[in-house]
């Protein structure tokens, strides 16, 4: 046997080190709550939180009111401790309002996030109205304000009425930037020099009336703090701000994701805060206010009349409550006002606060849905346009093991006809977890591996995690190292932390350079063995450091520009995904779109690429979580939005995969995902139904493709999601304000995902007044708004069109989209109580920019007095195609025509069709184009 050399005992020592480390991770990660924080163990929220209402100690300076350029400026004091803080009123255009509030004379720049808002939002002017001793009044279009002096309160209102109060309660907090108090030493009695007496009447004086900025109580963890092992040297000390807002008039909350909870958010009262920071978590809880992977302080609340959104812009560890009047009241309480007869308007009380940064909130005034996705657009961006193949089926696990394992599962989707667009690598695909690297044993030949599967017009992804490997000889740790890439420690050393290669260094992506160097080495020459159909996965990026405080970074580690960690945090992640996507867009000179999927995200995500609901479990009780979790994301703006198919932990069994399939073929981003441990769970590896089953759903997803892609570009323009809840499309419903077991797909679709175990019916809710509603699969009519119970078999998926829509479809299904581009379409039209129907369709190349230079159609398709027409509604585009109409299905007619006709290009020709005893029409080979204006006429 060779001789144990010292650099074995090193190997040895590491890999030692690293199964620790793991096994570590692992046991902690099975979701012990003592690793994470609650409120009470968090300093700032447990100070901010035990606030007592109505005793708030800030007042505005009305005389200090003055407009600059139609924004309101005005001092507020805090009385207690002579703190002058300055605030600023905007009123910005497209019907909302902004309000910044911060110190005055801070003794050093509080952080303000960046790079999160697409521009500085244009303004509109205020015109001063009223003003009083107390109050004053100011107006802009519908948008209006009622600002009390003392205490401080400001009232914001939108067509007269008043939508959002302002520190209504008093519990406004903004703690000011001080120096750390030194205790005096000790007096020696027999110091002194002089007379006697001399100075003490100074001194006491000193000691009866402190400095006003000293007038607040030191209270422990305002300075440093502890939780667990974990120090916090809190070098600026406290520094956290709150505010309170009320939505009177509502009894509905939504959005501020992510945390693994209801659609409509719930009271905080007797538990903990809703909480926003980026964390790594695995096998969450649910029913659970705790933080996840991502963070997004956007709040919507809705009510029948109208809308409203709440935007804080902070990127701070942030903590929530949420208080009712209503839903607070114990059913005794309820039963006196019913016999009272006592009519209490409903409201929704928040409590924002966060560690650091300033007060910096947006108002949205809607009035409707739609509208308020329009103006969260304008401030954090449009989605970004994803290629066609991102939106069909992805397949992934951790591991597949090596390229005879890849070429098998590929070989084996097209064996057993099942389409699929993606395969997907786990880290296991590196060099020793050293990303942007190969093994050189399990993938020798990774050009050919990515080759031989773009050959079938599918795409590769591989996983490229933020932490690096602390090794010389790496390339990437070596020229960050050189560059000084890396975050800092509190003590301006190299920050290093634990992650899935050992000790690593991560590289400080808030620097503009940073990115730049990250993007760099996306390119071909740069990531060797990488190929234009290989795309990316960033994992990790909240960042997870093992060894790190609740499994991420010391809040005291530095950034550039002498930034703290705690400052930047819930930034992180959508910085990394930032960076990828532009070294994609990079290396093929801006031409092709880029696809990457991120863990952690933030306000400004949807710009970027897509994100998923993290390492979720093999439950019933997960499946049946994944819609209000994936609804709740889509709310807050980001609509590429899924969770893994089958759970990531633990194993399905046949029946909790089946519906599964079934449930995510509905959803935006479609991918099944496994861990390491779990059994193999390919289709084609369970009983011939089940896998029947699972073929059909996503076949499904294939079909309606056309209709997925168009309502995506759609998003594009307005910021409208494709996955929606139902109240957004029944705004006036309050039957659907809480419901998060079924949701709409755009405005025409309604899907109601089977998620109980053994399940043999499901009951439905379908909306709308003489609304009509038609079963995909068996062309069944119902009549709204009614409840419905159906009998569902393993292959039932409950969903059902909207009369009054038009579905754009391709039914010959191909093994990947690409394949796909030139296919015909089917036109599925539902026709509604008036026998009308409308639907658009989008199409361009499918993965190039070509469509911002107008090469893309937009067509709209309106059935009307028995005739369907199509005309253009983007007359300065074009987009060839030889993509035709094969065959156009009418639903809901109550007889049969006698003659069809089609008329395009001046030619007029008769159309054959058949008619079914259930209604359907089906109108065969009309043949013609897409893109060419037609009409076709039933008499």
């Amino acid at each position: 046997m060779a001789a144990f050399t010292k650099k074995h005992e090193v190997m040895f020592s590491q890999a030692l080190f690293l199964l620790v480390a793991v096994l570590l991770v692992e046991m902690a990660r099975s979701v012990d709550m003592t690793n994470f924080k609650k409120c009470e163990q968090s300093g700032f929220c447990r100070r901010n939180r035990k606030i007592e209402q109505g005793n708030t100690p800030y007042a505005a300076d009305l005389d200090s009111a003055r407009l600059e350029n139609g924004i309101l400026h005005l001092n507020v004091l805090n009385t207690r401790t002579g703190i002058l803080l300055k605030l600023e009123l905007y009123a910005l255009q497209n019907q909302m309002v902004r309000m910044k509030i911060n110190e005055v004379t801070p003794l050093k720049p509080r952080y303000e996030v960046p790079d999160v808002l697409v521009g500085e939002p244009p303004t509109a002017s205020w015109e001063l109205g009223e003003r009083s001793e107390m109050t004053l009044e100011g107006t802009s279009g519908e948008s209006s304000f009622i600002l009390t002096a003392q205490p401080f309160r400001l009232d914001i209102l939108y067509g007269g009425q008043l939508v959002t109060r302002v520190n209504s309660r008093g519990l406004m907090n903004f703690e000011h930037l001080r120096t750390k108090k030194v205790d005096p030493p000790a007096e020696d009695e027999n110091a002194g020099d002089g007379e006697e007496g001399e100075g003490e009447e100074e001194k006491e004086k000193e000691k009866e009336e402190p400095a006003e900025t000293d007038k607040l109580e030191e209270e422990d963890g305002m300075w440093e703090e502890t939780f667990k092992t974990h120090h916090d040297s809190k070098p600026n000390g406290p520094s956290a701000v709150a505010m309170d807002f009320t939505f009177p008039g509502f009894e509905h909350v939504y959005g501020i994701p992510e945390h693994a909870d209801s659609l409509a958010l719930k009271t905080t009262r007797s538990g903990e805060p809703y909480r926003l920071y980026n964390l790594d978590v695995f096998e969450y809880e649910l029913d659970s206010r705790m933080a996840l992977y991502g963070s997004v302080p956007f709040m919507l609340a809705h009510n029948s009349d109208r809308t409203i959104g709440l935007f804080w812009l902070n990127a701070a560890e942030t903590w929530i409550d949420i208080t009712s009047n209503t839903a607070d009241k114990g059913m005794f309480g309820k039963m006196m006002d019913f016999v009272k007869g006592d009519e209490e308007v409903p409201e929704m009380n928040t409590h924002w606060i966060s560690e650091s940064g300033i007060i910096d909130v947006f108002f949205l005034m809607g009035p409707k849905p739609t509208d308020i996705f329009r103006q969260y657009a304008s401030l954090t961006g449009l989605p970004y346009m994803p290629p066609l193949f991102a939106i069909a089926y992805h397949q992934c696990r951790w591991n597949y093991n090596d390229e005879e394992d890849v070429k098998t599962v590929d070989e084996k989707f097209d064996e057993h006809d099942i389409p699929y667009d993606v395969i997907w690598l786990d880290i296991e695909h590196t060099n020793g977890k050293r990303y942007f690297t190969w093994d050189k044993h399990k993938f020798p030949n990774p050009i050919a591996m990515q080759e031989n599967i773009a050959s079938k017009g599918r795409k590769m992804v591989t996983i490229i995690d933020p932490h690096i490997k602390q090794d010389s000889g790496y390339h990437m740790y070596s020229e960050g190292k050189d560059g000084s890439y890396f975050i800092r420690n509190k003590d301006e050393n190299e920050f290093q932390g634990w992650c899935w290669p050992g000790s690593s260094s991560y590289p400080d992506f808030t620097r503009e350079d940073v990115r730049s160097w990250w993007s760099s080495k996306m390119s071909f020459d740069n990531y060797e063995g990488s190929t234009s159909s290989l795309f990316t996965w960033n994992d990790m990026n909240e960042p997870s450091v093992f060894n790190g405080p609740e499994v991420t970074m010391h809040k005291d580690a530095k950034h550039a520009g002498g930034w703290e960690h705690r400052d930047v945090h819930n930034l992180y992640g959508i910085y990394v995904h930032r960076a990828t996507a532009e070294g994609q867009i990079a290396r093929t000179d801006g031409r092709e779109r880029p696809f990457v999927l991120s863990r952690a995200f933030f306000a400004g995500t949807q710009r970027y690429g897509a994100v998923w609901t993290g390492d979720n479990a093999a439950e019933w009780s997960h499946l049946k979580a994944s819609i209000p979790m994936c609804l709740s994301i889509s709310l807050a703006g980001i609509p590429f939005v899924g969770a893994d198919v089958g759970g990531f932990f633990k194993s399905p069994d046949a029946e909790l995969l089946t519906r599964w399939y079934q449930a995510a073929a509905y959803q935006p981003f479609f991918r099944a995902h496994a861990h390491l441990d779990t059994k193999r769970r390919e289709p084609w590896l369970f009983p011939d139904l089940n896998m029947a089953a699972m073929r059909s759903a996503i076949r499904a997803r294939y079909a309606l493709l056309p209709f997925w892609y168009t309502l995506f570009y759609e998003a594009t323009q307005t910021g409208v999601p494709p996955m929606r809840p139902m109240w957004m499309e029944f705004p006036e419903d309050s039957k659907t304000f809480a419901m998060e077991d079924q949701y709409m797909i755009g405005s025409d679709l309604l899907v109601h995902p089977v998620t109980d175990a053994g399940a043999t019916s499901v009951n439905i809710y379908l909306p709308g007044p003489n609304s009509r509603w038609y079963r995909m699969d068996t062309f069944d009519k119902m009549v709204g708004p009614t409840d419905v119970s159906i009998h569902v078999s393993l292959t039932t998926i409950p969903v059902y069109q909207r009369g009054g829509s038009i579905l754009p479809t391709k039914e010959r299904i191909r093994r990947c989209s690409s394949l796909g581009a030139g296919d015909p379409y089917t036109l599925r039209i539902a026709v509604d109580a008036q026998g009308f129907a409308v639907g658009n369709l989008y199409k361009d190349d499918g993965h190039t920019f070509n469509f911002q230079k107008g090469q893309y159609l937009y067509r709209q398709f309106e059935f009307k007095d028995s005739k369907l027409s199509s005309k253009d509604l983007a007359p300065n585009s074009e987009f060839k195609t030889s993509s035709w109409i094969e065959r156009i299905v009418v639903i809901g007619l109550s007889e049969s025509p006698n003659h069809i006709t089609l008329t395009s290009q001046g030619n007029t020709q008769s159309l054959e069709f058949g008619f079914s005893a259930q209604g359907v029409l089906s109108i065969r080979k009309p043949a013609v184009n897409i893109a060419d204006d037609f009409e076709i006429a039933l008499s």
